[in-house]
């Protein structure tokens, strides 16, 4: 009787693959792709955590008023270093993001793959799981993001060579060498694109005593950001409130100087790159001599990261295609392939 009412539900229901990030959340359908893509921000009413705009103040609404809210709004990421840090709220994102693709069917919940980073424990992964489900998902499966970005990667994760790949996102970056439909090696660090933008910030105050917010900060790493020398250095105007006069001042800058900010985040994602390989059987190091590094995220797009990696671990590495959607695009390629692939997958039963 289950397997009927679930047969039923599921012809009418959209399935959907998420990749949700500390940053931004991405939703893939499939046959359709990457539908939505949008801040994992959520805009609520103090003391209450009432989601704005009748639950619609979520992602590029809600993003539009980080740093800027009166006193009774807060705008929140309810992500933190890829884990759920406020439940509630989180929730509230997932109902809003399956509401947008669900559209009127209301009593036809979805299938939904979400992944997750590969460090996260059983307990944030139960998180997980019941924020979806309280979302309104009908059967929620979980997909480490390695693997998620093998698969959107079109990487031969099923064949006995090995494929390598470094997911740069918001909170965590995500380094793995798959093979034989599973995860060989891996490092989960929770070291990526914010802590990228906390090392600008703070270098903006320290040399330049200029106090400047997280959106700012990542419009410098966007602009001029990089970790190997430019054939021709950028220069940026930087707009803040002065730390010691307390008033509204500019400041240029150069990508020489945030290059420099940016050494930290940059060599600990290269470490642990280079740890991975280090515990990498010598077999599959040997493919990874002619198949190389993929990498995929939003920090894989900073200036020059695959030159700055390639030349500290002496192996070729390259920026996939489109590589913000790699993960989402994995999960729907999950759900078109459900039964082929439901082992390298974590359901409710298994956590």
């Amino acid at each position: 009787m289950f397997k009927l009412i679930d047969r039923v539900a599921g012809m009418f229901s959209v399935d959907m693959g998420i990749d949700l990030g500390t940053a931004n959340t991405l939703v893939c359908i499939p046959g359709r792709g990457v539908i939505l893509s949008e801040p994992s921000v959520v805009a609520v009413r103090k003391g209450s955590n009432t989601v704005l705009l009748g639950g619609m103040a979520v992602g590029d609404r809600a993003k539009e008023m980080l740093g800027k809210t009166p006193g009774n709004i807060r705008a929140t990421r309810p992500m933190r270093d890829g884990v759920i840090a406020d439940f509630e709220i989180c929730e509230a994102m997932l109902r809003y993001f399956i509401r947008r693709v669900q559209g009127n069917r209301k009593f036809a919940n979805p299938q939904v793959v979400i992944a997750i980073p590969s460090g996260i424990t059983q307990v944030e992964k139960q998180a997980v799981i019941h924020s979806a489900e309280r979302a309104g998902a009908r059967r929620v499966f979980l997909i480490e993001e390695p693997m998620a970005a093998g698969i959107g990667l079109g990487m031969p994760i099923q064949e006995p060579t090995a494929s390598m790949v470094v997911d740069i996102g918001g909170g965590t970056t995500e380094v793995a060498v798959l093979a034989l439909a599973g995860v060989v090696e891996s490092q989960s660090i929770r070291v990526a694109g914010d802590e990228m933008d906390e090392a600008i910030t703070s270098f903006m105050k320290r040399e330049y005593q200029l106090l400047i917010g997280p959106q700012a900060a990542e419009r410098i790493k966007i602009a001029v950001g990089s970790a190997w020398p430019l054939e021709q250095e950028l220069q940026l105007t930087v707009k803040g409130r002065h730390a010691k006069s307390g008033l509204p001042r500019p400041a240029t800058i150069n990508s020489e100087e945030i290059r420099e900010a940016l050494l930290g985040p940059v060599e600990a994602i290269i470490q642990a790159v280079r740890r991975t390989l280090e515990k990498t059987e010598p077999e599959l190091a040997a493919d990874l001599v002619d198949s190389g590094i993929s990498l995929c995220g939003g920090g894989a797009l900073l200036r020059g990261l695959d030159k700055r990696i390639q030349s500290a671990v002496d192996v070729p590495v390259s920026v996939a295609e489109e590589p913000l959607t790699a993960v989402a695009r994995g999960t729907g390629t999950i759900l078109d392939n459900l039964d082929l692939l439901k082992q390298i997958l974590e359901t409710a039963e298994d956590v």
